[in-house]
């Protein structure tokens, strides 16, 4: 039996070459978005070389808390190379350490209410989904929202650490929802 050589390098490359492709594009930042929350497509992570402002669109990994393990178990979060294998969210900052935040019927910010903030008691399986019950943002914290309508959010799972964020999300390559 002789080992057709020239196959086999076919074959190795076929199955290897996605895979460093893959590996280069996450060095270079370059990031699958697969969520509602922004349009789906390519998206790229560019350093922060400012303090972190409200409007920034931002990639963050969610720390590893009893809500993030209730979202994955929910399929609000995904998995992914963030801590405790989650995915990082993309999500646009609305409201920074100091900040008063109400969550009601709808989330207000230092008394202003946020456009497109409606919050939901129930997911979209009817099932309780627990919200956070406001007040300052800590210090180091972030408090961040999309405006989809079922994004998982702030509004449920609270300000986060900012240590968490890995910089700008700007779109490279997306499909609007």
């Amino acid at each position: 039996m002789t080992i057709n050589w020239r196959r086999v390098i076919i074959v190795v490359s076929i199955i290897v070459l996605p895979i460093v492709m893959l590996a280069a594009s996450y060095g270079a930042g370059l990031r699958l978005n697969l969520t509602p929350s922004y349009p789906l497509g390519l998206w790229r992570i560019v350093s922060l070389d400012r303090p972190i402002a409200t409007g920034d669109l931002v990639f963050i990994c969610p720390p590893e808390t009893a809500v993030f393990v209730l979202g994955l178990e929910r399929g609000y979060v995904r998995r992914g190379l963030c801590p405790g294998w989650l995915s990082p969210l993309i999500k646009t900052v609305v409201a920074l350490p100091g900040q008063h935040i109400e969550i009601n019927v709808v989330v207000m910010i230092d008394g202003q209410e946020l456009l497109q903030s409606d919050v939901r008691t129930v997911d979209a399986e009817g099932r309780a989904l627990p919200t956070h019950p406001g007040g300052r943002v800590p210090a180091g914290h972030l408090f961040l929202h999309s405006r989809f309508a079922g994004s998982y959010d702030s509004r449920y799972f609270g300000p986060i650490p900012a240590s968490g964020v890995l910089g700008l999300a700007h779109p490279v390559l997306t499909v609007a929802p």
